[in-house]
Order: structure tokens, then C-alpha cells, then sequence
């Protein structure tokens, strides 16, 4: 049997195994997939997780049942390419034919001074569970800082405060303003929303240092309770550690076809990968799209295409609590009730077509 292993389940490698696994899947594949979890998490939602809007069970996906695929749970050490093998925590080896990485990303830190040490997280739903204990133990008046004021950051910061209204919440944005890179109109959206929701944003912000109940921003020092941290991404260890080329973020540079130029049986998709746009869960699904034709054309000896399509991109949309959102699709901007909508529908037709 030729051996497709696909590395973490996340949006990436659960699109993969949709489109797999149907009755045109060849006879001669079987799929290994690993994984710390025995499901999938929907990582767009952790935010909710860790203000404690939204329980386990609605952050988590049951994984495809299928006789071909062999689920593994372990934690990923070591990918040698060079060898066709990933070397597991528990010193299981598995080998492969065609390797799809998708393990996703963590925290970057930019090396500041106990930031690593001192912030809780909500890149994993393990890390998003400690988070949300933490900030439920706090009485009232305790102060929460959130530094990062993306996506992720402005979402956390939202659903926490209609969760602990008692609580102070600054959330820190480099930027001059919120979600600099849209239009305006969309950043008065959402900065007219914390203020009317009494939550201190504090622009031009640079957090040069973090202590158990303090940040510095620029010569400044905040009191805090805790501090949530948002600002940024970089690959896991086990994707660092591959002897590849790298852009400036660490992310793996590939060819057109998702794969890694010195192995072409090794594909790359999601927030580890190096392209044009944001890492988000949608880049990760429209990698997979083209990675499922590239994997089916390979296995039945087809010429690859001499040109692959552009990823298109349909926008994205953010929640402000539980009533209100924005969204920028088709550049255009929505913001309200009907942005909100737009995204609960998106989750729940997600949920539905991965079983």
C-alpha cells in the first residue's frame, strides 16, 4: 500500500481528507494522520474558549471514520525528509510516500523579556483552557491585557468582556488604529464598539518587556492580573528544525505545487507555509483544494499542470461578542447583526460539512 501521511489536523489536512475520503480514493493509499488530539479543533473559535462563552464540545470536530485511515495520537519531535520518516515522542516512526505537514503555528514571542514565561495562550485548546481558568478565578476589578490587536485579539477581547463585565480589559495594538490594513470605516467599527463596551485600547503600543503582574509599554508601566498574548505566529519546533528555505517569518518556502523544492513528496499547508497572504484557516483550505488534485494526479502518473490557479481569497469575518461582527468580503465592508449572522452561519455550515 502506498502510504499518504498527513501531520496535524487541522483545517488544512481535515479539507485533504474530505476530499479523499469518497469511494474515488485509489486502492492501493492508505491515510495516516497524527495528532496530539484524537479530533479536530476549530481554532477560530478558541477565543470563546478562553473568555468561557463556549464549552469543549463546540470547539471540537470528531474526526472522518473511514477503513483506510489510521488515526495516531502523539506529539511530533523530528521530520526527516531525507529519510521519508517522522519521529514521534514515544520513539514511534512512521514512514510515508507523500507527507502533508500541516501542524500549524505558535506564538511568537519577538524576543521580548517574559513574554514566553509570563502570558497565557490561546493557540491550542489545551493552552485556551488554562487561559480561561485563569481569568475565571480573578474577583472583579482585575485587570486582563491582551497584546495583539488582530483578529484574534480584537475576538478574545470582545467575548470577554460581555462574559466578565467586572473586569478591566486593555488589549495593546501596534498600530495607530484597529486593523490598519482595512478600510477605515470597518476600524470605527470596531474601536466605536470598545468604547461603548468600556474596553481600553491602547494604540501605538510596544511591549518591550512582561512580568507576572506587569507590562512596559515603551517607558510605561501597567499593573496587570494577567496577560493574554496575540501578537503573532511562527512555525512549531518540528517545522523550524527541517534543513529547507525559509522566509523572514519562518515559514517554509515551497514551489507551485505546496511541495518542498529538494521533496517533492512532501507538501506543506497552512500557517507553516510561505505565501502571499495572511495564514488563516481559509488559505489552509484552498492549499488543500490544489494539494488533493496535485496528490491524485501523481498517483495516477499524470503530467503535474504547468501552472497552478491563484488562491482566492473571499475576505474575512470577526465577531464582537455574541451580537455584533464585521466582516470584509468582496471589498466590502459589513458590520452589525448581520455581519455576526454571516459568520455563525459560516461555522455552522463548516460543522455540518465536516460531520
Amino acid at each position: 500500500m502506498r502510504k499518504l501521511v498527513l501531520l496535524g489536523a487541522g483545517y488544512g489536512n481535515m479539507r485533504i481528507m474530505l476530499r479523499l475520503l469518497t469511494k474515488d480514493l485509489p486502492d492501493d493509499i492508505e491515510i495516516t494522520l497524527v495528532d496530539r488530539t484524537p479530533f479536530h479543533s476549530l481554532k477560530t473559535e478558541f477565543y470563546g474558549l478562553a473568555a468561557g462563552t463556549v464549552s469543549d464540545s463546540e470547539v471540537r470536530v470528531a474526526l472522518p471514520i473511514h477503513d483506510r485511515l489510521k488515526v495516531v495520537g502523539g506529539e511530533i519531535i523530528e521530520i526527516r525528509p531525507d529519510e521519508k520518516c517522522v519521529y514521534l515522542d514515544d520513539g514511534v516512526q512512521i514512514k510515508y510516500d507523500e507527507l502533508v505537514i500541516g501542524l500549524g503555528c505558535e506564538d511568537n514571542y519577538h524576543d521580548v523579556p517574559g513574554a514566553a514565561e509570563y502570558t497565557y495562550s490561546i493557540q491550542t485548546i489545551g493552552k485556551s483552557r488554562i487561559a480561561h481558568e485563569k481569568i475565571l478565578g480573578f474577583g472583579a476589578g482585575a485587570t486582563i491585557g491582551i497584546v495583539g490587536a488582530g483578529l484574534s485579539g480584537i475576538e478574545l477581547a470582545s467575548e470577554l468582556r460581555e462574559s466578565r463585565p467586572d473586569l478591566n480589559i486593555k488589549l495593546f495594538d501596534r498600530s495607530p488604529r484597529i486593523l490598519r490594513d482595512f478600510p477605515e470605516r470597518l476600524s470605527n467599527y470596531v474601536k466605536g464598539w470598545f468604547d461603548d463596551n468600556n474596553v481600553d485600547v491602547v494604540s501605538n503600543s510596544n511591549i518591550t518587556k512582561v512580568e507576572p503582574n506587569a507590562l512596559y509599554n515603551h517607558e510605561e508601566t501597567i499593573p496587570v492580573d494577567a496577560v493574554v498574548w496575540t501578537a503573532g505566529i511562527r512555525p512549531v519546533a518540528a517545522v523550524k528544525n527541517i534543513d529547507t528555505e525559509k522566509d523572514n517569518s519562518g515559514r517554509v518556502v515551497l514551489n507551485m505545487y505546496h511541495q518542498l523544492p529538494a521533496y517533492n513528496d512532501v507538501y506543506i499547508v497552512g500557517d507553516c507555509a510561505s505565501l502571499p497572504y495572511a495564514p488563516s484557516a481559509q488559505v489552509a483550505e484552498e492549499q488543500a483544494e490544489q494539494i488533493v488534485k496535485i496528490l491524485r494526479a501523481v498517483w495516477s502518473g499524470e503530467a503535474l499542470p504547468d501552472k497552478m490557479p491563484e488562491i482566492k481569497l473571499k475576505g474575512f469575518l470577526g465577531s464582537l461578542g455574541k451580537k455584533q461582527g464585521f466582516a470584509y468580503l468582496a471589498d466590502r465592508t459589513v458590520t452589525g447583526r448581520i455581519a455576526r449572522l454571516l459568520k455563525s452561519g459560516v461555522l455552522w455550515m463548516y460543522k455540518w460539512h465536516n460531520g
